[in-house]
C-alpha cells in the first residue's frame, strides 16, 4: 500500500478517535439525563478505535496514535522512517476533529469550550490529582496500550480478533484514568482539543506527549524483548 493511502487512513482514522470519543464528552456527557457519564465515554472511545481498525487497519495499520507508532517501530513492527508522516498525519486528524467538533458544540446558545475534553493535571485533572499521578498513569496505561496491541496482532494470536482487543483495551484505560488526567494514551487526541480549549491545557500538553511516548516505547520494548515480535502486518 502506499505512503500516501497509508497516511490517510491514519487522517481519517484519528479523526474518528477524537471526534468520537472527545465528542462524546463535550456534547452527550454535558447533559446528566442522557445517563453516559464516564463509562459512556469510555466507551466511546473503545468503539472508535474498534470501528476504524476494522475499516482501515488493513490499509495502514490501525495506529491513530503517535505513541502506539512509536511503541511499534520499538517493537520492530513499524518502519522508523515512516514514523514522522504518520504522526503528522494522525495530528492534523485530530486537529481537524477538534475543529469540527468546536463548530459544532459551538452552535449552543450557552456554549462555553472550558476544558473542551483536554488532558491535565493539578487543577486541569478532573479529580485534581497530581503531576507525578498523571506521569505514572500515562507511562503505565501506554505501556500495556502497546503491549495489548503488540500482542493482539501476533502472527501467533487469533486471527481477526485484534481490534475487539483493543477497542475493550481502551475503553478499560478510560474506566481507568479519566479521573486522573481525563485519559490520554494519545499525543494527537491531546493536542487537537487543547487548541479549542480555553484553560490552561497547552501549557501542560508536554505531559501528554512525553508520558504516552515513553509508555509506548517501553511497551514496544518490553513486548519484543519477553515474546519476540511476530507481526502479521
Amino acid at each position: 500500500m502506499s505512503l500516501g493511502k497509508r497516511l490517510g487512513a491514519e487522517f481519517f482514522g484519528t479523526f474518528w478517535l477524537v471526534f468520537g470519543g472527545c465528542g462524546s464528552a463535550v456534547l452527550a456527557a454535558a447533559f446528566p439525563q442522557l445517563g453516559i457519564g464516564f463509562a459512556g465515554v469510555a466507551l466511546a472511545f473503545g468503539l472508535t478505535v474498534l470501528t476504524m481498525a476494522y475499516a482501515i487497519g488493513h490499509i495502514s495499520g490501525g495506529h491513530f496514535n503517535p505513541a502506539v507508532s512509536v511503541g511499534l517501530v520499538a517493537g520492530g513492527r513499524f518502519a522508523a522512517a515512516d514514523l514522522v508522516p504518520y504522526v503528522v498525519a494522525q495530528v492534523l486528524g485530530a486537529v481537524a476533529a477538534a475543529a469540527v467538533l468546536y463548530l459544532i458544540a459551538s452552535g449552543k446558545p450557552d456554549f462555553a469550550a472550558g476544558g473542551f475534553a483536554t488532558n491535565g493535571y493539578g487543577d486541569l485533572s478532573p479529580g485534581h490529582y497530581s503531576l507525578q499521578s498523571a506521569l505514572v498513569i500515562e507511562v503505565v496505561l501506554t505501556f500495556f496500550f502497546v503491549m495489548v496491541i503488540m500482542g493482539s496482532t501476533d502472527a501467533r494470536a487469533p486471527a481477526g480478533f485484534a481490534p475487539i482487543a483493543i477497542g475493550l483495551a481502551l475503553t478499560l484505560i478510560h474506566l481507568i484514568s479519566i479521573p486522573v488526567t481525563n485519559t490520554s494514551v494519545n499525543p494527537a487526541r491531546s493536542t487537537g482539543v487543547a487548541f479549542f480549549a480555553t484553560t490552561a491545557a497547552l501549557s501542560q500538553l508536554w505531559l501528554f506527549w512525553v508520558a504516552p511516548i515513553v509508555g509506548g516505547a517501553l511497551g514496544g520494548f518490553a513486548y519484543k524483548a519477553l515474546f519476540g515480535s511476530a507481526g502479521k502486518n
